[in-house]
């Protein structure tokens, strides 16, 4: 793996608990990595002390092999070869595009400067725009900037710290999957702090799920969703509820989930109902789990719903006054109050033990 990171602690002097706590996690050379989770979990620490930025209080920090940060020992920053881009951009103002792409790479006689400035113009979109200040750049382009001059150094990583958080959401998602472009096509190692899942999803080969300073799972945007580990991880990723569910055996071996919506039979990948007290436990339902179906004997009332353009987003609350979310295309657009019939339509089961006060299904 080209950076690892074992078991890493970062502690703040004057605070009881750990910024970073036990963290581990491997980035392949080559891949894009990314950290999301709540303001101030401890994500962006965590990158910065990856850039040697911070102190490491416990574990360490290696990258293509070699120890760069541990408790006794921290290379300097500029020493580590890694390239930077900050959610300000941190242009200077007064020089022009070329000379800021060139400044990381003073020490190249004159002629390679340009070469490299020009390829790296290229490679972000912008070829050609050397002689224009930032000023007459959209929010978009100053950003490509900025990443042009993180790659004009060649370095052997790239930290992004929430690059995208000063432009409009629409820019965002559509700029996460140009960089991404641009980095693969660079050949570059990355890793990336948002707190916007749709940018994860983006630009991440693999994410993580920062909560408190530790890191919660880490795993492609597939596996998040569909197969989270924790709890914070079912609740954060996606749109999704808990229900309470009572999980049994029928005379074949299969599992049988017993819910507000009805119960049904699964076969595969499936929790034993052992692994919980008496089979009481919450099933995470996503909104793509809850289908809406007229014929189905189970209505449910829509208490809230948000139009997504070619769907909804339904709130639903059932008999029992449970809650759930369904995605349902747009053209059935049925009112705040009305009742509509629903069914689950799950290709397997994630579940977790029931929280405390929580009643029974």
């Amino acid at each position: 793996m080209f950076l690892t990171v074992s078991e890493l602690g970062v502690r703040y002097p004057g605070r009881d608990q750990p910024a970073v706590q036990g963290v581990s996690l491997n980035l392949a050379a080559g891949d894009i990595g990314v950290l999301i989770g709540p303001s101030g979990c401890g994500k962006t620490t965590l990158l910065r002390a990856v850039a040697g930025l911070e102190p490491v209080s416990s574990g360490e920090i290696r990258i293509d092999g070699q120890l760069v940060g541990s408790a006794g020992y921290a290379l300097p920053p500029e020493q580590r070869r890694i390239g930077m881009v900050f959610q300000d951009y941190a242009l200077f103002p007064h020089l022009s595009v070329g000379r800021n792409v060139s400044f990381g790479i003073h020490h190249l006689p004159k002629a390679r400067q340009q070469q490299r400035v020009d390829e790296v113009l290229e490679l972000v979109g912008l070829a050609g725009s050397a002689q224009r200040y930032p000023h007459e750049l959209s929010g978009g382009q100053q950003q490509r900037v900025a990443l042009a001059r993180a790659l004009a150094p060649s370095p052997q990583l790239m930290l992004l710290d929430e690059p995208f958080s000063n432009l409009d959401v629409d820019l965002r998602e559509r700029l996460a999957h140009e960089v991404r472009g641009i980095l693969k096509a660079a050949g570059a190692t990355a890793l990336f702090v948002t707190h916007d899942q749709l940018e994860a999803f983006a630009i991440g080969d693999m994410i993580g799920v920062v909560h408190q300073g530790r890191l919660q799972q880490w795993d492609d945007a597939h596996s998040l969703y569909h197969r989270p580990t924790t709890r914070f991880v079912a609740d954060f990723i996606g749109h999704g509820v808990f229900v309470p569910a009572r999980l049994a055996l029928d005379g074949h071996g299969a599992v049988v989930a017993r819910t507000a919506l009805g119960e049904f039979t699964e076969k595969h990948s499936c929790p034993l109902p052992s692994q919980f007290p008496g089979g009481e436990c919450d099933l995470l339902l996503r909104a793509d789990d809850v289908v809406h179906d007229d014929a189905s004997p189970v209505q449910a009332r829509i208490t809230r719903k948000s139009f997504r353009g070619s769907e909804f987003l339904y709130t639903l609350q059932l008999a029992s006054g449970h809650s759930v979310l369904a995605h349902v295309p747009s053209h059935h657009d049925h009112a705040v109050g009305e009742s509509v019939g629903i069914r689950l339509d799950m290709d397997h089961v994630v579940a977790f033990p029931r929280e405390a006060g929580q009643p029974a299904s």
